[in-house]
């Protein structure tokens, strides 16, 4: 049997950790110096938002109190990359490294949430469907990061 607590949980989880994306993507965009790139940057903030629009609409159909704010670790992350930045500069290049990173990390927390057998059939199926925009950003940033790395 599935546990309704268990599926809050997960959902959760990746609730907080999209909207670390979020606040990330929001950064970039503010740190890109091309305008291609910030646009793109903007396009994945409502594109992310509406996906935790659904995990939040899942956790309530569930029962449950949606995750309201990304993680502690990611503030302290962004915190030290703001730290870094005015020591040493920022340009295009670093800023789609940091969000390729990001976006590693999150494809792995999604993952790991599809391979979970415990997931009622239900909530599986509303982390299938938005994993699919998650893993094409992903996609798209690792692809834009070889391309500055091989560029540069």
């Amino acid at each position: 049997m599935f546990e309704k607590s268990h599926d809050i949980r997960v959902l959760n989880g990746l609730i907080e950790t999209t909207v670390d994306s979020i606040d990330g993507y929001r950064r970039a965009a503010e740190e890109a110096t091309n305008s291609r790139f910030a646009a793109a940057f903007r396009g994945r903030v409502t594109e992310r938002e509406q996906i935790v629009g659904k995990l939040r609409d899942e956790v309530r159909r569930l029962g449950g109190d949606p995750q309201d704010d990304g993680s502690i670790l990611a503030a302290a992350h962004r915190a030290f990359l703001t730290l870094r930045d005015k020591v040493t500069g920022s340009d295009d290049a670093s800023v789609i490294a940091e969000v390729d990173h990001g976006e590693t990390y999150l494809n792995e927390k999604w993952e790991t949430a599809l391979r979970d057998d415990q997931l009622s059939p239900e909530t599986r199926s509303v982390i299938t469907q938005c994993y699919s925009s998650i893993r094409a950003g992903h996609d798209e940033w690792r692809a834009a990061h070889a391309g500055v790395t091989s560029a540069g």
